[in-house]
């Protein structure tokens, strides 16, 4: 923590890492043994609990989808709160006032509107849409290339998918889009690129497997609709 740019109010906890050309705000606080990685942006009030790493460089394998390596830095915007052990990757955007539990997992090329509030040990891969005021509880898994809308709620242990053959053959990757309003229940399985509804709910343990409409209320496995919302 070399750089006399860093403000006075900074407060830093024990070991902890600031590359260069980070720009942090003020009022800032950063748990011990924190590691703030190059060309990250920090607005002012963020608090950063202990062990977190932020502003990762993506990495691939030959067997991985290609990433762009020119990626965008990791900016985390004014009074958001992120817990002990997070992970954020680079070219990844987190809007004001939001809530980040411990020992999540945020990919690049994300986008988490305000007020939104990611559950602890909550996974969220590449190239997702999360808008303002949702709630990603505790385990969710959001798949990468998923659009959630405002306002949607996603229950525990939730989990997505975006590859319909597993592997098996070439597919453009789809996560699935949940539009404003919707609810999905504990441990539901959305397959790729199926649409939930505005103000729809998904009963806990379903399997959507085709589109759900609009203000319905589907449930089993796999799901179908109970009722209208």
């Amino acid at each position: 923590m070399a750089d006399s740019n860093l403000p006075k109010s900074l407060k830093t906890g024990k070991n902890v890492v600031i590359e260069e050309g980070v720009i942090i705000g003020e009022n800032v606080e950063l748990g011990h043994n924190s590691v703030i990685l190059k060309g990250t942006q920090v607005g002012d009030s963020v608090v950063v609990g202990a062990n977190c790493v932020l502003g990762i460089e993506p990495g691939s394998t030959k067997r991985m989808r290609k990433i762009n390596q020119a990626s965008q830095p990791l900016i985390i915007n004014k009074d958001t709160r992120i817990g002990n052990t997070v992970s954020i990757y680079s070219g990844t955007t987190i809007s004001e006032n939001v809530f980040i539990g411990d020992h999540a997992s945020i990919r690049e090329n994300v986008y988490v509107g305000e007020g939104t509030v990611i559950g602890r040990a909550a996974i969220v891969e590449l190239n997702s849409t999360i808008g303002k005021d949702c709630t990603i509880q505790t385990l969710a898994y959001v798949t990468g290339d998923t659009t959630i809308e405002d306002h949607v709620f996603i229950g525990p242990c939730v989990s997505m998918s975006n590859d319909k053959y597993m592997g098996a053959k070439e597919y453009q990757l789809k996560g699935p889009h949940i539009k404003k309003g919707a609810k999905i229940g504990n441990n539901a399985s959305l397959l790729p690129g199926v649409t939930v509804g505005e103000n729809s709910i998904v009963g806990a343990g379903s399997v959507v497997t085709k589109n759900v409409a609009k203000n319905e209320v589907v449930a089993g496995v796999p799901a179908k609709k109970i009722k209208n919302n």
